[in-house]
């Protein structure tokens, strides 16, 4: 029997072999700024023009990104934030949020405090051109640049490694990083570098669908209803991504994350029998629109839920259809490099983003209710039962800040039939977890944490006298706003991604109470003062949020 040899005959004609890239992006026209040109040379070797990237090269390089990235945001974006508060049909709240985002990227652009207390995990995609000579050890080059990022600047460490299935201990550093590095091009090394927070990264959605989906009608209102389910924990309004296809599920989602950052914007805009990756220009604006008619605003109610909308089509498998959903939140945390002859070189954000305030502050988000949190818990809960889901409120006075370790601390003792302390029944808890303190001031960027990771706990805490009053950013499940109306408890919705502002203006005095080995993830007690936010759940069983269909 002769058994199929691996190679066939190699007589037998083919036609020639015309290769298509499937991400045929244009011409790069990104703003670069020079950052050095130490540690890059050119030599001859066999004849050909190399580039010599030294380590320390890739080591500033990455550095430099991440420290740009924490404190600065693209022209782009800004100009985004700036039209909504000229749009006549935004929403008060749409402005109120929009004019936050503004305020905090200003002062966040001071390159003291970060915009966001969670500054996320480092992410690094090189492409090295075939004409480009390093030591080889590039992942550990740009892996310590942003680790000395990290460590000299006013960044928070939310990197946590498993010491067993169950035991986890923070890194100290940030590390690791994510970093990938392909072969491609000629004689540059290019880079994309981002810092993804958990936020934003817990809504990355894949949807293994049907090949019946792919109707027009089928398909928006597939995404439609998948859309919904982002709600409003990962801060928007959001740069929102789709990918419909994919050669392989891990490729759809890894496009998802390049389109959110408008990495591949320019792709071609039609597709070809050769199989390429494409933009749906019509199909944007489309869902873009669907988006403006949610209602869900810029985190609590309004048109602006999205500032635009990538929609990218790839070839698949006829017997699958993957489908992504991503986005890249109010943290709008990107950055491209590049290394060539010449020096290396990162992408110029805008440095100046007070240009894009308005000259007068306008008057927004309607009437304000001054809450004074240093009053009997009681007392509190009185006060806020009094006014309707959607009032806006000013908080001043003492709030326990607590989030994920912290409450499994707190659960522990319950199940131990010890009760909760004092300070966890006599305050709100302000789900958040901080950056570091700079030096000379009260707190480092101290954003709020989104809530649902907390629902689980809700009921045995309120049921035991804790969690009354609650404050942390995005929508929650049914659970919490039935416990709610069983224990006369509230939820409220604090703006999120505006943790530079919230630290500069909000935050007075910041001390940890217990568990400070959980380093951020510790309990603290803060001093807070006109610290906005929006009544989301009240003791009536009432949910704002339920009223958007995210609740």
């Amino acid at each position: 029997m002769n058994a199929p040899t691996a190679f066939p005959d190699q007589s037998k004609p083919v036609p020639p072999y015309k290769h298509t890239p499937l991400f045929p992006l244009g011409p790069d026209t990104t703003p670069y700024k020079k950052i050095t040109t130490d540690g890059v040379r050119v030599e001859k070797v066999l004849g050909r023009d190399m580039l010599v990237v030294s380590r320390e090269a890739l080591r500033t390089l990455s550095e430099a990104a991440f420290g740009e990235i924490n404190h600065f945001l693209r022209p782009g974006h800004l100009k985004q934030l700036r039209s909504i508060l000229e749009d006549p049909e935004a929403s008060p709240n749409d402005k109120f949020v929009a004019l936050d985002f503004l305020k905090n990227a200003n002062i966040s652009a001071g390159g003291v405090l970060p915009m966001c207390q969670d500054t996320g995990t480092a992410i690094i995609m090189g492409k090295k051109g075939c004409n480009v000579i390093t030591d080889g050890d590039d992942e550990a080059a740009l892996s310590q640049g942003a680790r000395d990022a990290y460590l000299r600047r006013n960044l928070r460490y939310s990197q946590v490694a498993p010491l067993t299935m169950y035991e986890e201990k923070n890194t100290a550093n940030n590390m690791p990083a994510q970093t990938e590095i392909y072969a491609e091009g000629e004689d540059a090394y290019k880079f994309m570098f981002m810092a993804k927070g958990g936020g934003s990264a817990n809504k990355s959605f894949l949807f293994q669908a049907t090949p019946s989906v792919l109707t027009k009608d089928r398909l928006l209102a597939f995404l439609k209803e998948k859309i919904l389910t982002l709600g409003t924990a990962a801060c928007p309004p959001y740069h929102l991504a789709i990918v419909i296809g994919g050669t392989s599920a891990e490729l759809c989602m890894k496009t998802v994350k390049l389109a959110s950052a408008r990495y591949l914007d320019a792709l071609p805009t039609q597709g070809s029998a050769d199989g390429n990756a494409f933009r749906d220009l019509e199909m944007e604006q489309e869902i873009h629109k669907m988006t403006q008619s949610l209602g869900v605003g810029a985190q609590f109610g309004g048109k602006y839920f999205c500032h635009d909308v990538r929609v990218i089509r790839m070839p698949r498998h006829g017997a699958s259809l993957p489908i992504g959903l991503g986005v890249s939140c109010s943290a709008d945390r990107q950055v491209l490099g590049k290394i060539t002859k010449d020096g290396v070189y990162l992408e110029e954000l805008e440095h100046h983003p007070a240009q894009y305030l308005p000259e007068v502050e306008q008057a927004l988000g309607g009437e304000v209710v001054k809450i004074d949190l240093n009053q009997p818990m009681k007392d509190i809960l009185a006060t806020l039962s009094k006014n309707q889901i959607k009032t806006r409120l000013s908080l001043t006075g003492t709030m326990i800040v607590a989030r994920d370790a912290a409450h499994a601390k707190l659960r522990e003792r319950l199940d131990r039939g010890e009760p909760l302390p004092d300070y966890f029944k006599n305050h709100p808890v302000y789900y958040a977890g901080p950056a570091k303190t700079p030096e000379g001031y009260a707190s480092g960027a101290f954003g709020p944490t989104t809530a649902g990771r907390m629902d689980s706990f809700v009921d045995q805490f309120q049921a035991a006298g804790g969690s009354m009053v609650m404050v942390a950013k995005g929508n929650r499940a049914p659970a919490v706003r039935e416990a709610c109306k069983k224990h006369g408890g509230f939820y409220l919705g604090s703006i999120g991604g505006a943790a530079a502002n919230l630290a500069e203006h909000c935050i007075k005095k910041v001390e940890v109470v217990e568990y400070p080995e959980l380093g951020m993830e510790a309990i603290w007690r803060i001093e807070v003062e006109d610290f906005p936010a929006f009544i989301i759940i009240d003791d009536k069983g009432n949910d704002f949020f339920k009223e958007l269909n995210l609740g």
